[in-house]
């Protein structure tokens, strides 16, 4: 946990995009609550071990995500998905402190409603095959039975993350080298993102 607080430490003082907008929403989430935890590069919150929310800044704005998004009512339909092939997460998205404080009890509610699917044991209800892996993996997997053994072993959203990332461009040779590239990442058990 000592190494958890350096982390975060660095991660609120080091921020370059929207650091009194990322300060304030730790502020909210903290008084709800939840647990900070650094994880995926940032800064976590969980309740009782579960993740429940992640702040980013990104360049355009400041972003407050819940990892079980789809199942919070938004009636306002405030919330967006952070991607067009996000399944799970919702997210808030902020352009200003001012925006962040005059949502505050809004943002509170959706908290703690996130807490109370967590604390219910909700899980979303992701359809399992609904990725389709490129021919190019397909391929790279029936010739390389560590690659395959070790792919079957990520987790779904590891693999739909690859497999995204593979069949993204429009070139059979772009995909290859996309796949070669991954194969030590893929072995070791890590996502694309992690290091």
């Amino acid at each position: 946990m000592h190494d958890d607080t350096a982390r975060i430490d660095a991660f609120f003082s080091e921020a370059k995009t929207w650091p009194e907008e990322l300060r304030a929403l730790r502020a909210i989430l903290l008084d709800c609550g939840l647990t900070e935890e650094f994880k995926w590069r940032g800064p976590c919150y969980t309740y009782d071990g579960g993740d429940v929310a992640v702040i980013w800044g990104f360049k355009e704005n400041a972003a407050l995500g819940f990892f079980k998004g789809v199942l919070l009512k938004d009636p306002d339909g405030l919330l967006v998905a952070p991607g067009d092939n996000s399944r799970a997460v919702r997210m808030f998205r902020f352009n200003g402190l001012s925006q962040i404080e005059a949502m505050e009890t809004t943002i509170r509610s959706y908290v703690r409603e996130a807490i109370e699917l967590e604390k219910a044991g909700a899980k979303v209800d992701l359809p399992k095959d609904d990725i389709v892996y490129p021919e190019e993996l397909l391929a790279a997997l029936e010739e390389d039975p560590e690659l395959h053994e070790a792919f079957e072993a990520l987790t779904p959203g590891r693999k739909r993350g690859y497999a995204l990332h593979f069949a993204q461009p429009k070139q059979s040779s772009t995909r290859v080298s996309r796949i070669e590239k991954s194969r030590d990442r893929i072995l070791a058990g890590k996502g694309l993102q992690e290091r």
